[in-house]
């Protein structure tokens, strides 16, 4: 049986505000806000935020790209202290 690619919607989303900042949101809690040269820079690479591409930018820009293997790398006795 062959692997199951990973979703393509990690379930990112983003507005833009007034201000011109972009909140970045996941699962609909505010993961992050945007602003400045960051929020331009950020529009411009991910204008369709339902690509792969984007979702993966946001979960970069957000911190949320950790995805379980925390724990027993924690405890490899290279990673001890």
């Amino acid at each position: 049986m062959p692997p199951t690619p990973p979703p393509t919607d990690l379930g990112f989303r983003y507005r833009r505000l007034k201000s011109g900042a972009v909140e970045l949101t996941h699962h609909g809690r505010v993961a992050a806000t945007l602003r400045g040269r960051d929020a331009e820079d950020f529009l411009a690479e991910a204008p369709d935020p339902e690509s792969a591409e984007a979702q993966q930018l946001m979960a970069r820009l957000t911190g949320n790209y950790k995805r379980g293997n925390e724990r027993t790398a924690s405890q490899h006795p290279r990673n001890r202290r």
